[in-house]
């Protein structure tokens, strides 16, 4: 819902790793949005489909570079940086699609997850980070401070920037967000060229 209350009305977007829609199909009810999604996982288009979704399949390593400049107000990226081959690319070619990109980001610094690896020896399996090392689909663990510093190297401006606590509740941070890297399970960072 944090990513929904950033998307303003009669707006378009595009929602990269869309997923079974959920988001789309709540902003196209809700706001309407005029929304498109792209979904690596056949399984997730096929749902999107049935649920009257305009989505393709495809992998936003490769496919996102056919989108034309500015095509969308919103280009979307909900816990799917991480996954990526190329998270820094995929992140040039959301803010040339998109006039906004919206970002989400588990953060691998949340300070439960830090004591758990201190406690345990073992990589944390959570609510947010649900799988075992072995069967991960994260294949770049990043905090947010790593995703602020990615932002500043790229040159991209933070127009927002806030986590989200353990009990679902956002809180907005400045700078690094040192205390954001302690106390977020996952940071949302809407950002432009």
């Amino acid at each position: 819902m944090a990513i929904a209350n950033l998307v303003h009305a009669s707006s378009t977007l595009l929602d990269v790793g869309c997923g079974d829609g959920d988001l789309l199909a709540w902003l196209q009810q809700e706001k309407n949005v005029s929304g498109r999604g792209i979904e690596i996982g056949q399984a997730g288009v096929n749902k999107c489909i049935a649920r009257g979704l305009s989505v393709i399949s495809g992998n936003a390593d490769i496919d996102l570079q056919y989108y034309p400049d500015q095509a969308y107000d919103y280009a979307v990226l909900s816990q799917t940086l991480q996954t990526l081959q190329k998270p820094k690319d995929v992140l040039e070619q959301l803010v040339r699609i998109g006039r906004y990109a919206i970002i989400s980001v588990p953060n691998f610094g949340y300070w439960k997850n830090r004591v758990y690896l201190a406690c345990k020896g073992r990589m944390p399996v959570t609510k947010t980070l649900s799988y075992q090392w072995y069967d991960t689909p994260n294949i770049h663990f990043c905090t947010i401070t790593d995703f602020v510093n990615l932002c500043e190297e790229l040159h991209l401006k933070i127009e927002k920037r806030f986590y989200v606590s353990h009990l679902g509740v956002p809180a907005y941070f400045h700078n690094k967000g040192l205390l954001a890297n302690l106390f977020g399970e996952q940071g949302v960072f809407v950002i432009r060229k």
